[in-house]
């Protein structure tokens, strides 16, 4: 089968996208549509908020052209097409007016326990678990992935950075798991054309960004990309789904924990991420997110490893935790210089 018709795809996807975020962002300054400085920004200064309007249709308009010319049956296309056109509406009012956080965990829940109602994933667990177990285990993965990768979304890039990881990374878990793994070949053309839109965004979102996905972009693509990782996991490579998604896993679960040991609310507007505490709102952001994207480099090649078989799996999964908790140290140092330095002054 010929390779080019796809390769148009993920050429197209990055095409639409670069082109059409420049009028919407016009679009929404009109609207009055942006994000001031508060809580949860890095920013200073008024931006827009709303890429997602271009850069969640897109995406999703790929996957199905892709899924229906590679043989993903009907019932999976449906659902999950049907799963991100309902989030990317419920998220658009939120972005718009705001909605009560049960509202949106409400339709997280329905959107995610339909979806696997319609399309069992399988065994995720491998199973270790009864099938009720793995099932409603999924379930709260997959609603704790999407949101976690909405709260994560609070720097300029972060979240685009992630998308292509996870989007290539995929891709390359296909190619080296080979065509004797029984993963659905239009895996590979789904995380590229995720990708292709999310590098064409962050022309626009990279350091000072100009727009920001909001949530029509950052729930949907966390539902979908959420989608990938565990159909790689319920194909047995579990471990390069792992390691994927790790450093987001990590950073923003661990920051989940802490403020929950903290009586906190959890769902209330932070800036307590690990990344978000290496900087004050204004500063240059990018010294923080590329050691991020080249950590999130180096889990892609380790899933590579992971999933080309031959049994080597823990010593690549071992490899991607010592990665992750670096970083993490490193964002931890920086954030400690940047309390210092707020509380001391700079040193003479």
């Amino acid at each position: 089968m010929s390779m080019l018709p796809w390769i148009g795809l993920v050429v197209a996807a990055f095409t639409l996208t670069l082109f059409a975020v420049g009028p919407l962002r016009d679009y929404l300054l009109r609207r009055g549509q942006t994000d001031s400085e508060g809580e949860r920004t890095s920013h200073v200064g008024v931006v827009p908020r709303g890429g997602g309007l271009v850069v969640t249709p897109v995406v999703l308009l790929s996957w199905l052209f892709a899924g229906h010319g590679l043989g993903l049956d009907r019932v999976t296309l449906i659902a999950i097409g049907g799963g991100v056109v309902i989030l990317f509406f419920v998220s658009w009012r939120d972005d718009i007016e705001g909605l009560p956080a049960l509202t949106r965990l409400i339709t997280q829940i329905g959107v995610v326990g339909g979806t696997l109602l319609l399309v069992p994933l399988g065994p995720v667990f491998q199973g270790m678990l009864p099938v009720w177990a793995d099932s409603g285990l999924t379930a709260l993965l997959w609603i704790g992935f999407l949101n976690i990768f909405n709260f994560m979304d609070g720097m300029d890039g972060i979240t685009g950075g992630e998308t292509v990881a996870i989007g290539v990374g995929t891709a390359v878990v296909v190619a080296m798991a080979g065509s004797a793994s029984n993963l659905p070949p239009a895996l590979s053309v789904l995380g590229l054309t995720a990708a292709a839109a999310a590098i064409a965004f962050l022309r626009w979102n990279w350091h000072p960004a100009s727009i920001f996905l909001g949530d029509t972009g950052s729930i949907p693509l966390g539902f979908m990309l959420g989608w990938l990782l565990l159909t790689l996991a319920a194909a047995g490579h579990w471990a390069p789904a792992l390691i994927l998604s790790l450093y987001y896993l990590a950073d923003g679960g661990l920051t989940l924990l802490r403020r929950i040991l903290r009586l906190e609310r959890i769902w209330t507007p932070h800036r307590e991420h690990f990344y978000q505490r290496a900087f004050a709102p204004g500063d240059d952001q990018r010294p923080i997110i590329r050691p991020i994207l080249a950590a999130n480099a180096c889990l892609i090649g380790l899933a590579a490893v992971a999933a080309a078989g031959d049994g080597i799996i823990w010593t690549p999964l071992m490899a991607a935790v010592a990665v992750v908790a670096a970083l993490l140290l490193h964002l931890e140092r920086l954030a400690r210089a940047r309390t210092r330095i707020d509380t001391e002054g700079p040193a003479a």
